[in-house]
């Protein structure tokens, strides 16, 4: 199953790039990230790391159900993609992309594509449906804002 999820962002492609693709600062900018503990650095520049992130269960209290896998992740500086390929668990295989592209009349377009084929077909449009899509929703609403106003304040008034 391919699914993708987008977000207009009102700050450069670059610099949105530069925000996300640390991704063991993740916990630090992203509220609902708990933890990226990496695991081993590769000769290639890549990383495996352990994620966890909680999954919103009851928004207006908090409530959250702690969502954990293991990826391999690099980045493409040139062409403003992350990669991830998860490794283990529930989402074994599953290939993730973003694309940060620059958009006409400013700003850039952000597109995480999730590439999930497990041997039990449900199983995808499951894992996307209640997890995939609102974990990665609200990370990129959550980068959208850090970058929106870390750009208001580069920009010259």
């Amino acid at each position: 199953m391919k699914s993708t999820i987008e977000i207009d962002v009102a700050a450069p492609a670059a610099l949105v790039f530069r925000l996300a693709r640390d991704i063991e600062r993740w916990p630090a900018l992203l509220p609902h990230y708990l933890e990226v503990r990496p695991i081993e650095r590769r000769a290639d520049g890549s990383l495996v790391a352990r994620m966890i992130a909680r999954r919103p269960l009851v928004g207006l209290v908090g409530l959250g159900l702690p969502v954990a896998w293991r990826a391999r992740t690099w980045s493409d500086p040139v062409r403003h993609e992350l990669r991830f390929v998860h490794q283990g668990g529930a989402t074994h295989g599953m290939d993730v992309t973003w694309r940060i592209e620059e958009a006409a009349g400013g700003g850039c377009r952000v597109a995480i594509e999730h590439d999930f084929r497990p041997r039990f077909a449900p199983w995808s449009a499951f894992i996307d449906r209640f997890f995939t899509r609102p974990i990665a929703g609200r990370t990129l609403a959550t980068f959208r804002a850090i970058a929106e106003a870390v750009h208001a304040g580069e920009s010259p008034r």
